[in-house]
């Protein structure tokens, strides 16, 4: 009974862990996003051997003022990622989100060694430090840091909330500001950041590490389940690691989870379609034809949730494909430099090297996951399994009457 308690608050404690990362991630993907497409933007106009053996703005060299201004706006939503982490973060914490945002500016402030080059500054030995209460603390930025910012912000909206309760009215809306930003400064630069520093690059180190080690049997293992978590919501927690993936490309490459999520959707949509061309019912294939086309741009819900769980064997074919197709990715190595659309669509934000790689992934997830639908249903009565609950069958209708 004591086993049963414990293990459903670990399940509660974890599925709200994920709703929180959810609540903060989700109103600044669109920014993430914009810039991730910016980049893909850059990366089209930039790398060689895309169209021509050399890049466009080699090629067409008044390109290159173009392109400077598009590197400029696809790097700075990364470069200042704590800041909108800071906001969205803090508000959510039930703290002042402009105080979250700016503990965000002041964590990637131009007089800080940039968080990009605190790891060589450690190693040449040139990073320079403040001496206050007796201690050393780092000059160092946290420019696309995500762990350090969570911290932070929670840090932040704890001691706000403190202030609140403590001062008077009339100290109140001076004091609050002045105490929070300060006390969350101190403790920031001088413990938090830096543990959190180390928390976000094991985290990232080990991540890779598990896909350098497992290589095509891990991704194959994550693009097979990957439906699955979508349905438990567990996926809503890959944004942040993604985020840090991304934000640290010199160092990871990219991330190796976009890619599996774009053919694990392109699965969903491909099983879908097969249903179109195995039911009669015509409110049926309306559903599918509708519901398959939004799978394969990246929204799977109304194939999923619609058709796929609800026949069962589709879902499975569609783990199967995706899984087969994630198998490909692990060997071919590809990754996104960016964030975009988890679809047939994502191939502009792969690494330029990889999208051959990728497209072939795509048409695998997609062939594999109508192939095994459409055979295994042309053994089922789809139209029947599709009717509603409740509803009576023609025949049986009339043996009522």
């Amino acid at each position: 009974m004591l086993q049963s308690v414990i293990l459903k608050k670990t399940k509660n404690g974890f599925l709200n862990f994920i709703n929180l990362l959810a609540d903060i991630f989700v109103p600044i993907i669109p920014a993430i996003v914009a810039a991730g497409l910016l980049m893909a933007l850059h990366n089209v106009l930039s790398a060689p051997h895309l169209f021509m053996n050399d890049s466009l703005i080699t090629a067409y060299p008044n390109l290159k003022g173009f392109a400077a201004f598009i590197n400029v706006l696809a790097n700075a939503p990364f470069a200042f990622l704590p800041v909108l982490i800071g906001f969205s973060a803090t508000k959510r914490f039930g703290g002042n989100p402009y105080l979250g945002g700016a503990m965000g500016m002041m964590m990637v402030s131009p007089a800080l060694v940039s968080g990009y080059n605190v790891s060589t500054a450690l190693a040449s030995h040139q990073l320079p430090y403040w001496h206050f209460l007796g201690l050393p603390v780092a000059q160092a930025g946290y420019q696309g840091s995500v762990i350090p910012m969570l911290a932070v912000a929670w840090l932040l909206s704890v001691i706000e909330k403190q202030c609140h309760k403590r001062l008077p009215e009339a100290l109140d809306y001076t004091f609050t500001p002045l105490i929070t930003i300060l006390v969350t400064g101190i403790l920031t630069f001088v413990i938090v950041g830096p543990v959190m520093r180390d928390v976000s690059d094991g985290l990232t180190s080990g991540l890779l590490w598990l896909y350098q080690t497992s290589g095509a049997v891990g991704t194959g293992i994550l693009g097979l389940f990957y439906a699955p978590l979508v349905i438990t919501g567990l996926h809503q927690s890959f944004p942040a690691i993604e985020t840090q993936l991304i934000a640290n490309v010199k160092q990871t490459g990219g991330s190796f989870i976009f890619p599996i999520a774009s053919v694990s959707n392109i699965a969903q949509g491909a099983s879908a379609l097969a249903i179109l061309f195995l039911t009669k019912d015509k409110k049926q294939r309306g559903l599918a034809s509708s519901a398959s086309m939004s799978a394969l741009l990246g929204i799977t819900e109304p194939a999923m949730f619609g058709i796929n769980l609800k026949l069962k064997f589709p879902f499975v074919a569609s783990m199967i494909g995706s899984g087969v197709a994630s198998v490909y990715l692990g060997l071919t190595h590809v990754l996104a430099v960016s964030l975009g659309s988890n679809s047939v669509l994502g191939f502009i934000s792969i690494a330029t090297t990889a999208i051959p790689s990728f497209l072939v992934s795509c048409v695998i997830s997609f062939c594999v996951s109508f192939s095994v639908t459409y055979l295994y249903g042309r053994r089922q009565e789809v139209t029947e399994m599709l009717q509603p609950d409740g509803d009576e069958k023609p025949n049986e209708a009339m043996a009522a009457n």
